[in-house]
């Protein structure tokens, strides 16, 4: 979400200047990369980059299929094998072993409904979304691009005019929502055959760290470049200023009792408890422990925990599902002992949780690093 962020901005930037632009999505990968489907990159008719589709390996081949794209304002599906190993036929070395397929789009700002304008939408809906890009595998064929966005709440934008094809596209649009994975699927549209990389994207995290001491700050300038919202909670008010707290989305001066009225919770907001004051902790965690909070960090050793919950269950409150959700000490295990190192532990186990990972050693892993589900293909047929 943060690279769709970037690359909006950039567009919004080479516009203000007269630039043309071109949009480089990854949209299918067999083997192992670097980047996986859904990685994207802006190129502007001067050469600056946006985001990244490779480790950088691809990119300067990329920027001139690019500018031929820009220039014959025509979409192009490039594919690279980087399992070759000829590396010298792209001219760079390349660390992968698959084959990268890589749709070019020029784009358009005359156009309603170019994929920037689409991308626009989902920031505009703090909810999950469905994102639709076509692309044949001939690479004589149309390339029809970034074409239909699906929110949850059942929002349809999309620059498709035949009915029949958005009958066909709209369900595997809504199941990937209702699935929360990502798929590949094949159509078969009368003459034209294409692959539809069908893209689950969900809200960035919004995380709230409630305290606003020296430690504090750390945390919230990493998540800050994770492109994460950030809201900092206090009940000191000159401790939760924006000098201290600078680029920060929003600021509370509140009793533990009343901060969670001015905030809007949903399945990507994770909770810090970083006060350091045991009775503000006790508070706030007696009100999100009943709260549907996928992660709630609590700051400080085992036995702090242990007591906060044995005097929430001496109160009554029962522990139910949301228990589980609470993570105490706060963080990865890495041996951290400065307030960026513990600001990094828990970067790291915030984004483990939201990824469903252990946040285990990689190469203790058997197999794959990245999930194949996505991979799975499916066929569906519309005749004329």
């Amino acid at each position: 979400m943060k690279e769709l962020h970037d690359i909006i901005r950039a567009f919004e930037e080479a516009q203000k200047h007269g630039k043309q632009a071109a949009l480089a999505t990854v949209v299918q990968v067999e083997g192992s990369s670097y980047r996986r489907p859904g990685a994207r990159m802006l190129v502007t008719d001067d050469g600056k980059l946006t985001g990244a589709i490779s480790g950088g390996c691809l990119e300067g081949d990329a920027l001139r299929k690019a500018l031929s794209v820009i220039a014959q304002q025509k979409s192009r599906l490039v594919t690279y094998d980087t399992s070759d190993e000829d590396d010298a036929k792209l001219g760079v070395g390349l660390g992968c072993n698959g084959i990268i397929h890589i749709l070019f789009e020029p784009l358009d700002p005359a156009k309603p409904d170019n994929p920037i304008e689409i991308f626009k939408k989902i920031f505009s809906h703090r909810q999950n979304a469905s994102l639709i890009t076509l692309f044949s595998m001939d690479s004589s064929a149309i390339q029809v691009g970034t074409c239909l966005l699906r929110l949850e709440d059942g929002t349809i934008i999309s620059g498709i005019a035949d009915h029949k094809i958005l009958n066909v596209l709209l369900p595997d649009a809504q199941s990937v929502l209702q699935n929360m994975q990502s798929i590949t699927r094949n159509y078969d549209f009368g003459e034209n055959n294409f692959r539809g990389f069908v893209e689950l994207i969900r809200p960035l995290v919004s995380l709230v760290i409630v305290g606003a001491g020296n430690d504090v700050m750390p945390l919230a300038k990493m998540a800050g470049i994770l492109g994460w919202r950030i809201t900092v909670v206090d009940g000191r008010r000159d401790y939760a200023t924006a000098a201290r707290f600078p680029g920060v989305q929003k600021l509370i001066t509140s009793k533990p009792e009343n901060v969670l009225s001015q905030l809007s919770i949903d399945a990507q907001t994770v909770f810090v408890l970083m006060t350091h004051n045991y009775n503000y902790d006790l508070a706030m965690l007696r009100e999100l422990i009943i709260q549907p909070v996928r992660y709630t960090g609590v700051l400080g050793p085992k036995k702090k925990l242990e007591r906060l919950m044995n005097e929430l269950k001496d109160e009554g409150i029962p522990e139910t599902g949301e228990r589980s959700n609470i993570y105490g000490p706060v963080g990865l295990d890495i041996g951290a002992e400065t307030a960026e190192e513990i600001a990094l532990s828990i970067i790291a186990e915030i984004k483990a949780v939201m990824a469903g990972r252990s946040g285990g050693f990689l190469k203790g892993i058997h197999g794959t690093i990245h999930s194949r589900d996505m991979e799975g293909e499916a066929g569906l047929k519309m005749k004329n």
